[in-house]
């Protein structure tokens, strides 16, 4: 009877179990299906009945830990651990409890004892692995992901793992810059998930920052032949054409993006497509479609970070700083964190003369993305342009008047502070005439002070003393240059100052110790429509008696960006109070009309192991006096190696007729060498 009664009792309670395990069917339903909410409500019905069931505590404790209640389901797996210490499915729910709340180290030390107590579980390896990953400890957590596989082949979970480890491996590199190595992982990644979105995305964007800009578009054009990702590669395609400068087939590959946008694009592709379209649009200098096209987008999606960076983008095109620097103190206000909002506003307090303000923006970048490229960058040419730098030139000068000269100049600037340099300079010259045989030196050396008074005032000032030895006189006279530099408005510079030297061009002239007095004002004005316009007034005053006006003014209109190619007319008004010609050129009246074309490829843009280059060309006409027009000619060209950031060397030429070019007048040519080091990469005043 007792044996009867027991197997009755046995099947009874297999019967209830069995109930049980079809009355939680419709819960783990919910947990495979991803509806958390629904899990976590109906196992806490359950547990309302039966509040020591096992597996309703577990499945709960699943529910509430993926349904963002990480910290309750780590107290829930601790009670149950207490509750059934050897029981492997509870010790693995609880190592998973640490990952869910970021307990990557304690995670490491659990996992790790239970993948020693069962080597080949499946679960306890895939964690693990996990675990090493979010601690960056990428060859440890390929080697477990690949044990996982050998117990599960093929296993979907596993095999994600493995990609992300590959992906977060490769941008660690990708970061320390081991560009190579980071590649080898993407084109592995590639390897085993062929023409995987994600690991073409991250190969594509490895490549613009290496600036293997061929190789990005390659990887973006593999993407392109996915249909459903075509308009992400479209973006990257018109980023790569950006980066290399042409500027229209960017708009367009943007704008077939744009175009293509559909409700079924995503919310991500839809913000990211009309980000670069916006972005190709400024980059067009089309300012007025993208402003139209910005206040539609804040309408629709009012304080959102993307958006205010393109307003603040737009801004600083625009040379709108102020308002430009409104936008990113709103986006760092509601994300502290905001890449760019840090970077941005670094830019523009820069481009506002705040360079300490500048330099604590980037820093702070760097707090939140620890060793990022643009930040690390903008910091380092800040810190060059804070170091201690010097300048050297020489150069020979010939004319058709038989004079010849020699000068060498070498010119140091020392920081003392980010608005405080001290400035020194010395230059060397020896001249003579082959036909009267006419000989003198000079020696010029001067110091001085650079301040910035506020972010759009610095004042400059130097003084020294120039000695000369000639053929009928030795003399030594005071020099001095003092000028403030104003930036009152936008897209405009004002330089005005008084120099005090000693006309050294030839030999002749040095004996004569001509002292010219120079007050001059030199002005710039640049629009957002390509054209420009530079003037300089100088009023003369001489130990002779005379006086000299000389006004010059150009017009130009700039057809590229990069290289930079300019077009334009200059004019050129020159007169003298009293006309010596014997002596020196000093017409009554002098008009002097060219138009010359210029194309730069600027030092300051050029990287390390590149050649830059300036080459003009100019052409028109010369009135001296009442006299008949001449024709005038000027050519200058310099080419350059720039071998680091601290170091370039140069050869430079000009060769001209313009009358005006020197004091005595004619045709003109000089050819010189000119070299410029940056002491430290570092400013000698930062600790």
């Amino acid at each position: 009877m007792r044996t009867i009664k027991s197997i009755i009792k046995v099947c009874f309670l297999i019967l209830v179990l069995n109930a049980s395990a079809q009355n939680m069917q419709e819960g783990f339903t919910y947990l495979e299906t991803g509806k958390y909410e629904k899990a976590e409500t109906f196992f806490n019905n359950i547990l309302k009945e039966y509040p020591n069931n096992k597996t309703a505590r577990l499945c709960y404790g699943r529910a509430i830990g993926l349904n963002g209640k990480a910290t309750e389901a780590n107290i829930l797996f601790s009670e149950l651990l207490k509750d059934y210490p050897n029981d492997f499915e509870v010790k693995l729910n609880y190592g998973e409890s640490l990952l869910w709340n970021n307990n990557f180290k304690q995670a490491q030390t659990y996992y790790s004892k239970l993948v020693t107590e069962q080597p080949h579980n499946f679960a306890a390896l895939l964690g693990y692995a996990n675990t090493l990953s979010n601690l960056k400890s990428y060859d440890d957590a390929l080697i477990q992901v690949n044990k996982a596989l050998e117990v599960s082949p093929g296993n979907a979970n596993a095999l994600t793992s493995k990609k992300y480890i590959y992906l977060g491996y490769a941008y660690q590199n990708q970061q320390a810059q081991n560009y190579d190595k980071a590649e080898a992982l993407l084109i592995k990644n590639l390897g085993l998930f062929n023409d995987d979105k994600d690991t073409l995305l991250n190969l594509a964007n490895l490549y613009l920052i290496w600036e293997k800009y061929n190789d990005a578009k390659t990887t973006y054009e593999r993407l392109a032949k996915q249909p459903v990702n075509t308009i992400q590669a479209l973006n990257g395609l018109a980023l790569v054409a950006h980066l290399k400068s042409n500027e229209k087939e960017a708009l367009n590959l943007s704008t077939e993006a744009f175009q293509s946008l559909n409700v079924n694009a995503g919310t991500q592709v839809n913000q990211k497509t009309s980000e670069r379209y916006v972005q190709a649009l400024i980059w067009n200098k089309k300012y007025k479609q993208a402003e139209d096209l910005i206040s539609t987008l804040i309408a629709k999606h009012p304080n959102q970070n993307w958006v205010l960076a393109l307003r603040a983008t737009l801004n600083v095109y625009r040379s709108n700083f102020k308002q430009s620097l409104a936008d990113y103190n709103q986006i760092l206000a509601n994300d502290s964190t905001s890449f760019d909002g840090n970077l941005g506003k670094a830019n523009v307090l820069k481009a506002l003369g705040r360079t300490d303000d500048a330099l604590s923006s980037a820093n702070n970048t760097l707090k939140f993305y620890n060793n990022q490229k643009d930040a690390v960058n903008f910091i380092n040419k800040i810190n060059l342009n804070l170091s201690p730098s010097l300048e050297s030139k020489a150069s020979h000068t010939f004319d058709n008047g038989d004079n010849k000269a020699f000068a060498f100049n070498t010119t140091v600037i020392y920081p003392l502070s980010t608005k405080l340099n001290i400035l020194g300079s010395y230059n060397y010259r020896n001249t003579n005439n082959t036909v009267t045989k006419n000989m003198a030196t000079s020696n010029d050396l001067s110091f001085g002070l650079s301040y910035q008074l506020i972010p759009n005032l610095t004042l400059k000032g130097s003084a020294g003393l120039s000695t000369a030895k000639a053929e009928t006189t030795d003399f030594t006279q005071f020099l001095t240059d003092v000028a403030l530099n104003i930036k009152t408005f936008k897209l405009q510079t004002l330089d005005i100052g008084y120099k005090r030297q000693i006309e050294s061009f030839n030999a002749d002239l040095l004996d004569r110790e001509l002292v010219q007095n120079n007050y001059y004002a030199n002005y710039n004005l640049s629009t957002n429509f390509n054209l420009g316009w530079y003037t300089q007034y100088i009023y003369t005053s001489q130990n002779d008696g005379n006086t000299r006006n000389l006004l010059f003014t150009s017009l130009y209109y700039n057809l590229l960006a990069k290289p930079s190619l300019k077009v334009g007319f200059n004019y050129q008004y020159i007169t003298f109070k009293d006309q010596v010609p014997d002596i020196y050129f000093s017409p009554e009246k002098f008009n002097a009309y060219e138009i010359f074309i210029n194309l730069i490829k600027d030092e300051n843009i050029a990287k390390p192991k590149q050649w830059f280059y300036n080459v003009t060309g100019a052409f028109g006409y010369q009135y001296i006096e009442d006299d008949p027009k001449q024709t005038a000619y000027r050519f200058q060209g310099a080419l350059g190696y720039k071998f680091s950031e601290q170091t370039m060397l140069n050869a430079y030429g000009t060769h001209s007729n313009i009358a005006s070019a020197t004091a005595a007048g004619f045709t003109f040519t000089e050819i010189g060498l000119r070299f410029k080091w940056i002491l430290s990469r570092k400013p000698r005043f930062k600790k």
